[in-house]
């Protein structure tokens, strides 16, 4: 499924979680199977995104439908998809309600990513890929090349 509500939580150890709403056939392939995958796509994959997200799992087999290619997971059996330019494998290790929608905190056991995408560093070169930004109501954004700034915390801030 497509999710718009995620986010990083932790370094160490690295957990990621999700905002998923408990009707949505994912969340109970997740609540069985321990697991999920998080693929990072680009802008030019809006259009897949949008399709995906907006059908539904437990009637159709959406990667036969939109001939999703994927790479084989080394951690779990989660899909990792070929287009993405990185992606985790994650382990279950939390899951709590909050409103009409869960909070899913997994254990990211394994990383995928495009080397070509990556800094030296291991950070990611926003002037090598654009990623899919959901702003809500159909809509997805992306970063221009030319927003990009580096702001070194040991100018900008107190280094602490």
């Amino acid at each position: 499924m497509a999710v718009a509500w995620h986010a990083p939580i932790s370094s160490n150890p690295p957990l990621y979680g999700v905002s998923i709403s408990p009707k949505r056939f994912t969340y109970q392939l997740i609540a069985d199977s321990k697991e999920f995958g998080i693929n990072f796509l680009p802008f030019e994959a809006a259009e897949l995104v949008a399709s995906v997200g907006g059908s539904k799992g437990s009637e159709i087999d959406k990667f036969q439908r939109f001939s999703i290619v994927r790479n084989k997971p080394v951690r779990t059996a989660v899909p990792i998809l070929e287009a993405a330019y990185a992606a985790y494998e994650c382990r279950l290790v939390d899951d709590k309600v909050y409103g009409d929608h869960r909070w899913l905190v997994g254990e990211i056991v394994a990383v995928h990513w495009l080397k070509e995408v990556f800094t030296p560093d291991e950070v990611i070169d926003w002037t090598k890929v654009s990623p899919i930004l959901y702003i809500g109501k159909d809509l997805y954004i992306t970063i221009s090349k030319d927003t990009i700034k580096s702001l070194d915390r040991k100018v900008y801030g107190t280094g602490n």
